[in-house]
């Protein structure tokens, strides 16, 4: 086993542009393959990095200030990760390397937004039938907050998101550095992955499930579930901090993996932010959960705990089972062993930001996550039973709202994502699944249950559990086009938990 807090832990470079076009800060930013270390003791592992990084540099972009973004592909011509080609998008007549960059949480014109039918090869060679443009535009109009951007390649996203290509971009504001919260270097994002290796070093993907016998070789998995946890593109590093605030910009950018974090000292995290921006108020945790592809915006204040070696662990209970503190349980250590270099003069204000709740809708959908076996004997999960290539069924009106009531028959949390939009989430009731199952009535069987006080802000992904009704209200703009909603389980949307939807004019 890989031992743990040996390496110190990376902090992503930020990158810059390359020039001005037409006033517009302008990026340039190549998919690589590359080998890289990431733990002491495994040889370098061969990655696909975002200018050659894993993870790749962290875009900071101010409000208001819009960026282009040409995303070249200089990857090899074959995958080092095993290719299901039964998968919808991964046939054998399609290429086998092929990308598309999603900007996870970004509100961008459906030309931008990284379609996963817009993909391209190496140079641009061969393109996707939806792809538009090379050059994308992202027009930054969002308040402070988190997003990431990561490949979103029809059929193969699990596998190149696994193999490197994923990283975080950084919108700031004038409202939120009002606010005089941890600034750089006491600022950072944190992206967590799990990840397992041979002793090779090379990244260990599974070729087939245990289930069933009948499944072609090599085959999509159910789930996938590393046995060790990276931090910043490092297993389970240390960080040494000094005794004060600091801000830790969050992301569960697992495949299947969910987290609950929380400090081996006791201490809570000051959560301040969700997946698209600030908060109202500052919520204390004690521990914080997060599914593939949500993020947190937490402050940890370390000034009473110099000298203190503090970890901070996983404890998700994973398939009934609770994370082995050796492994899958801890996530990263701090040590609190740098003195002070300057006076901590950051606060954390009681009152952060201003959401309006969202009460006036012109439109409720009701749609089902469940479940089918495909012509092997497989489990597909679906999105309202239908398949990626059914044709569209949800096309909202550019401008107005509608409530989704999600209704997850199935057994597993489904954390949903909506491109272009950002929701927040009305409450989550059970219901009686052999009702709805027969005939199609939703019958309650309990209250509905508000979200969680650090799940009251905007959000982009929602965790719809097993036996709940989640109702989300979405307002849908500011741009028309062509869409996705989709299940962030990498391995569930890669094989057909994905849905085009379409905005209307």
């Amino acid at each position: 086993m890989l031992k743990k807090f040996v390496d110190p832990l990376p902090i992503m470079e930020t990158i810059h542009p390359t020039c001005l076009m037409q006033n517009t800060p302008f990026y340039e930013v190549t998919m690589q393959e590359t080998f890289q270390k990431l733990h002491r003791d495994l040889p370098p592992t061969k990655i696909w990095g975002y200018n050659g990084q894993y993870p790749g540099p962290t875009f900071h972009v101010q409000r208001h200030q819009p960026v282009h973004v040409l995303w070249k592909n200089e990857l090899p011509e074959h995958h080092f990760l095993p290719i299901d080609t039964t998968v919808h998008g991964a046939e054998k007549s399609n290429p086998e390397v092929r990308t598309v960059v999603h900007l996870h949480g970004g509100v961008t014109p459906d030309t931008s937004d990284g379609y996963p039918e817009a993909w391209f090869t190496r140079d641009f060679q061969q393109v996707g039938p939806h792809f538009t443009n090379k050059l994308y535009t992202y027009p930054n109009h969002q308040p402070a907050t988190n997003l990431w951007y990561h490949d979103h390649a029809m059929g193969i996203t699990r596998l190149n998101i696994y193999a490197g290509l994923a990283g975080m971009y950084v919108i700031h504001d004038k409202e939120e550095t009002r606010l005089n919260l941890p600034s750089e270097p006491y600022d950072i994002p944190l992206i967590i992955q799990d990840r397992s290796f041979r002793e090779d070093g090379s990244l260990f993907y599974p070729s087939e499930p245990d289930q069933p016998a009948t499944a072609p070789h090599p085959s999509v998995v159910p789930e996938f579930f590393g046995d060790t946890i990276l931090v910043n593109g490092k297993v389970w590093p240390y960080f040494n901090v000094e005794p004060r605030r600091y801000r830790f910009r969050i992301l569960n950018g697992s495949n299947s993996r969910f987290y609950q974090f929380s400090l081996s000292n006791g201490t809570p995290f000051i959560q301040i932010g969700t997946d698209q921006g600030l908060l109202e108020t500052p919520i204390r945790v004690p521990s914080l959960v997060l599914a593939p592809a949500e993020r947190a915006d937490v402050i940890i204040d370390f000034s009473n705990c110099y000298g203190q070696s503090i970890v901070m662990q996983n404890e998700f209970v994973t398939q009934g089972e609770k994370p082995d503190p050796e492994t899958t349980g801890s996530v990263m250590q701090f040590r609190v062993s740098k003195p002070l270099s300057c006076p901590d003069e950051s606060c954390i204000p009681a009152r952060l930001s201003v959401i309006p709740k969202l009460t006036n809708y012109q439109r409720t959908r009701t749609l089902r996550l469940n479940m089918r076996e495909d012509s092997y004997g497989r489990n597909i999960h679906l999105l309202d039973d239908r398949l990626w290539s059914d044709p569209v069924t949800e096309a909202p009106k550019l401008g107005q709202t509608e409530i989704w009531n999600i209704v997850n028959i199935t057994e597993a949390t489904h954390p949903i994502h909506l491109h272009l939009v950002r929701f927040q989430i009305l409450d989550r009731q059970p219901f009686d699944r052999d009702i709805f199952d027969k005939e199609g009535r939703l019958v309650a069987t309990g209250d509905r249950m508000l979200p969680d006080l650090n799940e009251r802000g905007w959000k982009d992904t929602v965790r719809a559990r097993s036996g709940e009704v989640t109702r989300i209200i979405v307002p849908f703009g500011p741009y028309p086009g062509l869409f996705v909603w989709h299940c962030h389980i990498l391995e569930h949307e890669d094989y057909e938990m994905m849905r085009p939807y379409v905005v209307i004019r």
